[in-house]
């Protein structure tokens, strides 16, 4: 990182179903901004009823950047997005336009804006299965435990079902190289961060009825595609929210009506856990969205924000 701060930087998070595609777009019309999502999804194809994607007139919009950028098997990391978001918020300042990253993947999101350090230790599949039969065997609150005796700050950033990244994780701590985030004097960028917030029983509403709107667009369809074009349930981008539950009634391993009902459970929980993690960032500033989802008011009030917080520089 250098030493001076890099240029400005829009950031608008929140937890999934309060409405930040529809906010991003209105603010980066707003303000001649592009949109960089930064929700760890978005970059597959094929994947867009699951993952609430913009739809194409919505895209058409602003631009946008990291969307439908890989295949639904392919592996994305949060040191790639970070390397390619680096390059893109470059790249959009220097046309003289405002970045505007749109997301709900905290990993991601505070990983760009802390100056977070990830090692370069290379992958061990032999060390994988090794501990990812342990996990099974003992349970991924045994494994969160090993963790958490080596590397405690690994620990404190996963949550104990990310069975993928704690292995990841174990596995750089016992290479001798934690990953660990690399804190810097200075904000790494000119960011101001906004966040989106509504009341809980509201928003747990909102989500069982964004699964139910799911299901009637075709969520089924969309699964039972990607599996016989060849996308194994073990893949990554299946094992997300949506594609998960609902591989596993079409692979038999649940009916379709709990397969529904464990969508919107699991969404709910991940929506929650998305909190806890911004709790993590003082620096968001809130904005409140009412059962009247005053999303035009809600963009001026960053609008003028923005303004106030820049014309002091």
């Amino acid at each position: 990182m250098t030493e001076e701060r890099r240029g400005r930087l829009v950031v608008l998070l929140g937890p999934t179903a309060t409405g930040k595609s529809r906010c991003g777009i209105a603010l980066a019309r707003r303000t001649g901004g592009e949109i960089i999502s930064g929700d760890s999804m978005l970059v597959y194809r094929g994947m867009d009823i699951g993952t609430a994607k913009p739809s194409p007139e919505e895209l058409a919009l602003v631009p946008h950047h990291l969307v439908d950028i890989l295949p639904p098997d392919a592996e994305f990391s949060v040191v790639e997005f970070c390397e390619q978001a680096a390059r893109l918020i470059a790249d959009i300042q220097g046309r003289g336009r405002l970045p505007i990253l749109v997301g709900g993947t905290g990993l991601y999101i505070r990983s760009l804006l802390e100056g977070y350090h990830f090692s370069s230790v290379g992958s061990d599949p032999a060390f994988r299965k090794e501990w990812e039969a342990f996990a099974a065997a003992e349970g991924t609150q045994a494994l969160h435990d090993r963790l958490a005796a080596v590397d405690p700050a690994a620990a404190a950033r996963l949550h104990p079902n990310d069975v993928r990244r704690v292995i990841r994780a174990l596995e750089t701590a016992l290479g001798g190289e934690a990953v660990s985030r690399q804190r810097q004097e200075r904000p790494v960028y000119d960011a101001v961060v906004f966040g989106l917030a509504m009341d809980r029983q509201f928003l747990y509403e909102r989500i069982n009825a964004r699964v139910d709107a799911m299901i009637r667009a075709g969520l089924e369809g969309e699964v039972r595609r990607l599996l016989a074009a060849g996308v194994r349930p073990g893949c990554l981008s299946m094992k997300s929210l949506g594609y998960r539950q609902m591989a596993e009634y079409l692979t038999g391993q649940c009916d379709f009506a709990t397969a529904v009902e464990n969508i919107k459970k699991s969404t709910r929980h991940f929506a929650k856990r998305q909190l806890t993690w911004y709790r993590q960032m003082p620096y968001v500033r809130w904005l409140a969205l009412d059962r009247g989802l005053n999303y035009e008011q809600c963009v001026s009030d960053m609008a003028a924000l923005l303004a106030q917080q820049w014309e002091k520089r």
